[in-house]
């Protein structure tokens, strides 16, 4: 979630939003629709997947169609799901959710398994915009799940203050106010960001002072939460967010005074991918949800319960005002241009546990 690893034309994202909002709500189309009943293929799929990112209704859906049991399971992370993946035998999970510059290198360590594109033919429905991008050319490993940014939320009844940047919130007026994401990447990331720096810094004089400007930001933190954000947000008990812009959009909807902030050092950005770990042992089922994720009916359904952006332009097309009129959802085209992809940072990256561990003992 993510330096610039993929290229999105944000103008072209607004264009295409702003159409599916002006055609309204379309039946779908045939060639998306379920196949017709017969024998469901049964047996079980095992999901490794983020917190609050797929509803339980889908689920359902997907058992209820196909007699397929799925065997859910979460992580708050990339480096979590990662360092649980390697640790576990193969064949422990089928399915995992990683962010574009995981899956590259997820690819390099050899543990995704290529895919059948034969039989994910919904594939047709992600814009072009998301496929075919350096992390994963020609999609041979994976497919666009859902993407969107970390970005600030405030409480305008609590912060008077108009909050424009990453900067502002390591006033110590802030002290024990700010909920931010338990998510090492993005929060040594913003503060190198205040800095001038890629979020993806590598140089470690610069990240000895990243690692001094963010320790600055520890006591306005008053909780970190990867999983449910919104929740200290929407309460009051926190005033400003650093959060995932689907958060941030369900603050919105339950408390109008919650506004978000793009900051003008330029937003986090990522798009999040389905594939398949190599030594899968339900590869078929698990080519079998991907292509039922990719429906425009059950990415809808995603996104009404969770609206990031989607990269299905099929299912956006379906979407409602709700979706359209929520700027955390429906993401101004300058964030994309100003924002930033993070990539892996190789051997740096102990640097950045490090870093995280002073941090939040």
């Amino acid at each position: 979630m993510k330096k610039r690893i993929i290229v999105l034309s944000g103008l072209l994202l607004i264009t295409l939003l702003a159409a599916g909002c002006a055609s309204g709500a379309k039946p779908v189309p045939a060639s998306n629709a379920p196949a017709a009943s017969g024998t469901k293929p049964g047996g079980e799929l095992n999901l490794f997947i983020w917190t609050e990112y797929i509803p339980d209704a889908v689920l359902q859906k997907f058992t209820n169609e196909t007699g397929i049991k799925v065997n859910a399971s979460t992580y708050s992370s990339n480096e979590d799901m990662l360092s649980k993946v390697k640790a576990s035998n193969k064949g422990i999970y089928d399915i995992v959710v990683p962010t574009d510059y995981m899956v590259k290198l997820m690819i390099g360590q050899g543990l995704l398994a290529p895919l059948d594109m034969d039989k994910i033919p919904n594939l047709k429905n992600i814009g072009t915009q998301y496929l075919n991008q350096p992390y994963d050319p020609g999609n041979k490993y994976s497919v666009p799940y859902m993407g969107g940014v970390a970005a600030l939320c405030v409480n305008t009844d609590k912060v008077r203050e108009d909050i424009t940047s990453f900067e502002q919130i390591f006033d110590p007026r802030y002290a024990n106010s700010i909920v931010a994401l338990d998510d090492f990447r993005a929060v040594i990331g913003l503060t190198a960001k205040t800095l001038g720096y890629s979020m993806s810094e590598t140089d470690p004089a610069k990240l000895a002072g990243i690692k001094e400007k963010l320790l600055t930001l520890k006591p306005n933190i008053k909780v970190l939460d990867s999983d449910s954000p919104k929740t200290v947000m929407i309460s009051g008990e926190t005033s400003i967010g650093f959060m995932w812009n689907a958060e941030i959009a369900l603050s919105i909807a339950e408390n109008p005074k919650i506004r978000i902030v793009f900051p003008k050092e330029g937003a986090y950005l990522f798009i999040d991918n389905l594939a398949i770990l190599d030594g899968a042992k339900n590869k078929e089922n698990a080519e079998m949800f991907i292509n039922f994720i990719l429906r425009p009916d059950v990415s809808k359904m995603i996104s009404d319960e969770f609206p990031y952006l989607n990269p299905n332009l099929e299912a956006v097309k379906l979407l409602g005002d709700s979706y359209i009129n929520n700027p955390a959802s429906n993401i101004p085209e300058e964030v994309f241009k100003n924002g930033e992809y993070i990539q892996d940072v190789g051997g740096a990256i102990d640097i950045y546990n490090d870093i995280w561990t002073e941090f939040t003992r």
